[in-house]
């Protein structure tokens, strides 16, 4: 079967600005009120998930504006050009490392969870090898295509997740959000820190933004695609505190499916309401893990321009597999997620600030107004 074919690769700005909340909201969305409960007290993670979604708005902004000093240009390109190509491939190697290692715990993460709740009987390699062949078989298509899914996805994912807060509403306790403002500032940070594996897509701005058809008002639309997850987040917490308490919260260790398992729609229309509800967040896993393993394959197509994207995509697959097998115990999963994203985001950050500098100085061969 041949991937269909688009009549060109690139994608539009509202593309573009769906891409943000469908690469972040993925694994973390399950465990992140548990996380984010256990660093702050009563309600007081809102906080930490606002500043954090803040911080990281002003990074996808800065990224973005960094790409439009060089609008047509890759990031290996342009990398090239400020650092030169020595220094641009150390640190797109850097990333086409971290991407693959992140899908790998994507991967790893989808197998654990969907053997604990749906399929308990099946091994957990053939969850893993399943999953990340429907991503191998997208990522060697068409690029637009993986954005033109974003669009479809995307509304459903919201609105399931939406349905699963509002069909919670009625066991809403107020109490459990008093009394407010109770964290001391070392621990607002640890929840910050603690939320910064669900923004880890942030900076997608930096790779793909040379495909984007229209580049006018892009700060906008950056803007309003961040501020989805913020949101996002910020509701699903606040529903699982005025649900259960933080006590209870944190020791969940994924809060939003206990929610999913509450709902009772009158009439006995759906039996296992939850098992729909993964169904749905599998969609989200895809949209996540399809970008993210697309990253490496594209900066390794700059690099190589006359490597096949398909022999890309079969090269890195054995090696997610086999990085998504390496953690033994879900303890094991935890930490190696922990400390990759950490990694990669603190890296990010300081590659975005540091070429733009860099690009402020040396300037760039044509700047747009964004």
């Amino acid at each position: 079967m041949n991937p269909f074919r688009y009549s060109d690769e690139n994608i539009d700005e509202k593309e573009f600005m769906l891409a943000f909340p469908s690469v972040m909201i993925g694994v973390t969305i399950l465990a992140l009120p548990s996380d984010i409960a256990e660093a702050t007290s009563y309600s007081d993670g809102w906080i930490s998930i606002l500043l954090a979604g803040v911080i990281f708005m002003a990074f996808a902004i800065l990224a973005v504006k960094l790409s439009n000093t060089f609008p047509d240009q890759s990031f290996y390109s342009y990398a090239s050009f400020l650092v030169t190509r020595p220094v641009a491939m150390i640190i797109s190697f850097i990333f086409i490392i971290g991407g693959i290692v992140i899908v790998g715990y994507i991967i790893r993460s989808l197998a654990f969870i969907s053997q604990q709740y749906l399929f308990d009987r099946t091994p957990i390699e053939i969850l893993s090898l399943s999953f990340l062949l429907v991503v191998v078989y997208a990522v060697s298509g068409s690029r637009a295509g993986l954005f033109r899914l974003n669009v479809m996805f995307l509304p459903m994912i919201l609105f399931v997740f939406l349905f699963v807060g509002l069909f919670n509403l009625k066991h809403l306790d107020a109490s459990n959000y008093l009394p407010l403002f109770q964290t001391d500032w070392k621990y607002y940070v640890k929840g910050m820190v603690k939320s910064f594996e669900g923004y880890i897509g942030f900076a997608i701005g930096l790779f793909y933004f040379c495909l984007i058809r229209n580049k006018n008002h892009i700060t906008k639309k950056v803007i309003i695609g961040t501020s989805i997850p913020i949101i996002f987040y910020l509701f699903i917490f606040l529903i699982s505190i005025g649900i259960f308490g933080n006590a209870v919260t944190e020791n969940l260790m994924f809060p939003t499916v206990e929610l999913a398992k509450r709902i009772d729609i009158p009439g006995a229309i759906f039996e296992r309401i939850d098992a729909f509800i993964f169904t749905i967040w599998i969609m989200a896993i895809f949209n996540t893990a399809a970008i993210t393993f697309d990253m490496p394959v594209l900066l390794l197509g700059s690099i190589f321009k006359t490597a096949n994207k398909r022999i890309i995509t079969f090269i890195l697959s054995p090696i997610v597999f086999y990085i998504s097998m390496f953690p033994q115990q879900i303890d094991q999963v935890k930490q190696f997620a922990v400390v990759t994203s950490q990694i990669y985001i603190y890296f990010t950050c300081l590659i975005i600030v540091g070429l733009f500098l860099i690009a402020k100085i040396r300037g760039g061969a044509h700047r747009d107004k964004v």
